[in-house]
């Protein structure tokens, strides 16, 4: 049994060789047909080295705000704490790290920023209208009379666009997010953010990349530090009418001891209102030293929640740049071309083999 056991195997490797020499020799027979197809795949590599345009990537690295930290200012913050004083301090935890890598690729701060004004070739543009001039949009568009007079203003009101409008911010923007845009935190441990915004335009890449950093950073100025800054709106306005108060008060006191001038001593009641705004002053006096207090507190909560990015680098032009090489392009298309044919064939012969 065990010989009859190793006789199958040996007959199962023997057949194996035969078949691949079968293969083999039929594969090189037709090694014309393959070679054609390298030359013409690596023809054909070369060709679309020269067409295809260079790929440039802007990087820009930043560093997110330590939150537990704070310094000296988190050192007046507690002590403000200890009195009771509720400063507004902190914006939560919605612009963790990885939040922030999401906000940047957020529909609203592309088109908020694609909607920015830069200046191309002397005139103002926005960074949509020149990302549809980098595609050559407007060339698909001539059979189309609704597209070709569309426009892409910068700083235009977003609301008052038409649906065909939303439809080409929304490929724009598709385009940039999910193939344009990167943005990566390397290191968990490190605070430290990297986004790459890549497009065949040199300039494009710059500006939109640098474009989107300050529009994002403007967001966070508004929304993380909104409690601090409607905290110390309050507290002004309250300083503002405490103080309108104590004037006041101050100008009742002078008025009625102007009153009571040469008064007969023995008059005690014609005394009574400039007492009472005596206590007015002391009590508005008061008051009005707390407040200020607070708001001066209010102002460095406010300068501790700002800013939220340090830009670390910018993209410096000349941008990096990557481009198919001719080398690259003639190896890539003959190994392409090749194989395809290779498999070509073999699919033929097994069709062949099974179906005969």
């Amino acid at each position: 049994m065990e010989k009859k056991a190793i006789e199958n195997d040996e007959i199962s490797l023997k057949e194996l060789i035969q078949k691949v020499k079968e293969w083999h020799s039929y594969l090189f027979s037709k090694w014309m047909v393959i070679v054609l197809a390298g030359v013409i795949g690596a023809c054909l590599g070369l060709t679309y080295s020269f067409i295809k345009k260079p790929v440039y990537t802007a990087t820009l690295t930043f560093a997110l705000e330590d939150e537990k930290g704070g310094g000296g200012l988190g050192g007046a913050l507690g002590l403000a704490s200890s009195f009771g004083l509720d400063l507004g301090a902190g914006g939560g935890g919605i612009f963790t790290a990885s939040n922030l890598t999401e906000l940047f690729k957020s529909r609203s701060m592309v088109e908020k920023t694609l909607l920015t004004s830069v200046i191309v070739d002397g005139k103002v543009i926005s960074l949509a209208e020149m990302y549809i001039q980098n595609n050559k949009w407007r060339k698909k568009w001539n059979d189309k009379p609704r597209f070709k007079s569309i426009k892409f203003l910068p700083n235009v009101d977003r609301k008052s666009f038409t649906r065909d409008q939303d439809s080409i911010m929304g490929m724009m923007y598709k385009n940039l997010s999910k193939e344009d845009l990167l943005v990566s935190q390397k290191d968990k441990k490190v605070s430290i953010i990297t986004m790459d915004v890549s497009s065949t335009n040199e300039l494009f890449a710059k500006f939109f990349c640098e474009a989107l950093a300050r529009q994002v950073g403007e967001f966070y100025v508004e929304t993380k530090s909104k409690k601090a800054r409607l905290n110390m709106a309050i507290l002004e306005r309250q300083v503002d009418s405490v103080r309108g108060e104590l004037n006041g008060a101050i100008t009742g006191v002078a008025v009625a001891n102007d009153n009571t001038f040469n008064l007969n001593p023995a008059l005690n009641v014609r005394r009574a209102p400039s007492a009472r705004r005596q206590v007015d002053v002391q009590a508005n006096t008061a008051i009005l030293t707390e407040l200020v207090k607070q708001s001066e507190l209010a102002k460095v909560t406010l300068r501790r929640e700002t800013p939220l990015i340090q830009v670390i680098d910018r993209p410096i032009l000349p941008l990096y740049k990557e481009r198919l090489g001719k080398a690259k392009g003639i190896v890539i298309g003959g190994f392409i071309a090749g194989f395809l044919v290779v498999f070509i064939l073999i699919v033929k012969r097994l069709f062949k083999l099974i179906f005969h």
